[in-house]
């Protein structure tokens, strides 16, 4: 399972948006012989030659699940091991890991060639577009060699208001640039590191980060001085990335509870003990999770209560901290809020059942229930986030699967709001592209967005939203030559079985591919949690597009591209459309001469994982590779076990299998257990052991049932990164390595490899 948090990150060269946490070096075991009385497994990975190896076989446990007169048997149940200390367990892992780098030595020399490839074009000594705020410019810098970034920030060096063409001075006569914090330094002592918030204060004198050095997403909070960088107070520990400042000298921050789940929310003030804390909201129900944020304008702090259906919202006026958290939108079971400030007003977005694609409202700071429309819902328009300046909004939207961005101009301050009218939208050059809000400065009239498509890296703009100009500030360097101009990015739409039409994103590069039916494609789809998975620009990607093959993303029911009915038609008793929708895409693909069956390769991470599960037990003739990372593959166990973390908050997502209807629906997808005997295509299965979404005991469990009942010989290996989470790797150049392994796989089973050069 994956549980998206708001909360995001820019990282140079990647994609703007990045799930926080949102994310080590693997040491492969030397591969040896397995004694025949090894206990975890069966002499499997003893040589029949000098030429081949045997796959592990994991050991059988007979472990009985019995649920309204059904009985599952799962005789890899002992696999999971919350503790992550199981002799027999980590040997399992360890005998997979050494399986996989033994069969995959023999194309070593291209998959250093592809990581050659993908780090050649980084510009690795950069830096990001710097924003600026208050008195500085804040941004982060990338150096040569290494993996982690620095936060900067540089004195403005000339007053006045901000403005779209203002540009950071450098050199000797420049104020100089000050690293607050280098992640590379930090990093030295872990063989994983992130940082999930990174946090300056009003006042900007301090700092607050979140630190998590695992992968299990699990936070401390520090506070430093933000020029001497010396540390503030004790750190706060066992917290998630949720953390804000409530003026100067205090912070709020959330907590977990055993299930991780975030259910506290905490003051802090400076200098104090941890302990002695305040807690200013406990969320009793297990069905809802916390979040916090801060409004744009800085004056209130909103902690949100949210169900997969529901959201509710608290406030803090950071003036009046004693005053604590007060209810603004009280829970009400199917309406979702969200909310901004300006002024003298609170701005509410607002879902139920009737406006269903949301629709903005206004109200009053004194009189929450004297409310006023500002857009109303609209059946083919979804309203998807909002931001607010000091004379401006800007609204996100989605109209046909395509992002939207428009500006409207607020009266003052002080004056009535009435209905938004004649909203400035800002336009974009590509077919289908991705846009994202970027943190921008309340107080100006200057909007920051980020910009890309499958073809066009990712840019930084910034817009003038009193005369319209947009401002180029940053756009990623990619370099070995790459010409957008030789890709083309088009929209296609597939045709489902039940008459639905499901749009398609695609990009190949012109010169290359013939659309003949003979070039390799590979095809994306995700499809759960109402996310959206818009085309991006992402520059490892090109080492497939160079190689004449075509990408896709199937833009399938489940997510949110086309509105909130289409999430609601991939969810609960509707989730196998998630599954017929993207094999509809694939027939489609091939039916218009992509590529052939014998060509097709598909990849899916998480609840993308769980779709490439499913597929591949419903279609076993459509594929030729398959990659499925992390995936939420055992669905019916984990939704029955309310002791897994996300479980209890899953069940709106999902379906609740204690209740019958759920159970058998349910059982009748999940990927586990519908491995039967048959052939599979090759696949791939990456795991993360210290995986706090998706516990790696369930793509080991996948991959050895498929080991014991597959009828083929087709490849199936599993590597499982041993001190990482979800996100894998948290290293830019270690993120690469993977991306090189992956594509690698993907050719050596098309037989696309070329000789060692001599």
């Amino acid at each position: 399972m994956i549980s998206l948090l708001p909360s995001a990150q820019f990282r140079l060269g990647i994609r703007c948006v990045i799930s926080s946490g949102l994310r080590l070096p693997q040491r492969f075991p030397t591969l040896r012989r397995s004694s025949s009385n090894c206990s975890s497994t069966k002499s499997s990975m003893a040589a029949t030659d000098s030429n081949a190896v045997l796959p592990p076989v994991a050991k059988k446990v007979k472990h009985e699940l019995e649920m309204f007169g059904d009985v599952r048997v799962d005789n890899y149940y002992w696999l999971r091991d919350d503790s992550r200390s199981n002799p027999e367990m980590l040997s399992y892992l360890q005998q997979e890991n050494a399986y996989t780098d033994f069969i995959m030595s023999g194309t070593k020399h291209l998959e250093d060639e592809i990581y050659a490839e993908l780090r050649g074009r980084i510009k690795e000594d950069d830096i990001s577009a710097p924003l600026r705020k208050g008195p500085y410019y804040y941004y982060e810098r990338t150096l040569e060699g290494k993996e982690y970034v620095q936060h900067c920030r540089r004195l403005v060096q000339n007053g006045g208001p901000p403005s779209v063409h203002d540009i950071m001075a450098t050199g000797p006569e420049a104020p100089p640039e000050h690293v607050i914090l280098d992640e590379n330094v930090k990093a030295k002592e872990h063989a994983f590191y992130s940082i999930g918030a990174f946090k300056v204060s009003p006042n900007h004198k301090l700092v607050a980060y979140a630190e998590d050095t695992k992968g299990d997403e699990i936070y401390t909070i520090y506070v430093m001085d933000a020029e001497t960088r010396a540390p503030v107070g004790e750190p706060l520990v066992g917290v998630t990335g949720y953390l804000e400042w409530a003026g100067d000298e205090a912070l709020l921050y959330v907590t977990m509870d055993e299930i991780l789940r975030p259910y506290k929310v905490w003051f802090h003030k400076l200098g104090t003990n941890q302990s002695t804390d305040s807690c200013l909201y406990h969320e009793k129900d297990d069905m809802f999770s916390l979040d916090l944020e801060a409004s744009e304008s800085k004056k209130y702090l909103f902690v949100g209560s949210e169900s997969k259906t529901t959201r509710s919202i608290f406030y803090m006026d950071i003036s009046k901290p004693e005053n604590g958290l007060m209810v603004l939108t009280p829970r009400s079971e199917g309406i979702d809020t969200s909310v901004s400030h300006r002024g003298n007003h609170f701005f509410i977005k607002r879902r139920n059942e009737e406006a269903f694609n949301s629709e903005l409202l206004a109200c009053p700071l004194n009189d929450v229930n004297a409310t006023t429309m500002l857009l109303p819902h609209r059946e083919s328009v979804k309203i998807q986030d909002i931001t607010l300046f000091s004379d401006h909004l800007v609204v996100y939207e989605r109209e046909k699967d395509l992002p939207r961005v428009t500006v409207y101009s607020l009266p003052a301050v002080g004056e009535s709001l009435q209905s938004l009218q004649g909203g400035q939208t800002v336009d974009f050059i590509d077919p289908v592209y991705s846009v994202e809000s970027v943190e921008s400065e309340f107080s100006s009239s200057i909007l920051r967005f980020c910009y890309s498509s499958l073809r066009t890296p990712s840019s930084t703009y910034d817009y003038d939203m009193n005369t319209g100009v947009s401002v180029l500030k940053k756009i990623q360097t990619v370099l070995g030559g790459f010409d957008s101009s030789n890709y083309v990015t088009k929209r296609e739409w597939a045709i489902a079985q039940d008459g639905t039409h499901v749009p398609i994103s695609i990009v190949y590069r012109k010169d290359l591919v013939k659309l003949d039916g003979s070039d390799p494609l590979l095809l994306y789809g995700y499809g759960s949690y109402e996310l959206c998975v818009d085309p991006y620009f992402k520059a490892s990607r090109l080492s497939l597009l160079d190689r004449g093959f075509t990408y896709a993303i199937a833009h399938i029911r489940g997510g949110g591209e086309m509105g909130r009915k289409w999430y609601e038609n991939g969810k609960y008793l509707h989730k196998k459309n998630t599954f017929t929708d993207f094999i509809d895409c694939a027939e489609y693909l091939i039916k218009k001469k992509y590529c052939t069956k014998e060509k097709l390769c598909i990849d899916g991470r998480s609840a993308g994982g769980l779709l490439i599960g499913a597929v591949v037990n419903m279609r076993l003739d459509l594929f030729k590779v398959a990659v499925a990372g992390v995936p939420f593959v055992d669905v019916l166990t984990t939704m029955l076990d309310p002791t897994i973390p996300l479980t209890t908050a899953e069940w709106e997502e999902w379906g609740d299998p204690r209740k019958e209807e759920f159970y058998h629906y349910m059982k009748s997808y999940s990927p586990v257990d519908n491995v039967k005997a048959q052939n599979y295509p090759a696949i791939l299965v990456t795991a993360g052991l210290n995986d706090s979404r998706v516990l790696y005991s369930e793509p080991a469990k996948f991959v050895a049932k498929l080991r014991e009942m597959k009828t083929d010989d087709n490849l199936l290996l599993f590597k499982c990164e041993m001190g990482a989470g979800h996100f894998s790797k948290s290293g830019r150049f270690e993120k690469l390595q993977e991306d090189a392994f992956i594509y690698t796989f993907i050719l050596k089973i098309l037989n696309m490899v070329p000789a060692p050069r001599g």
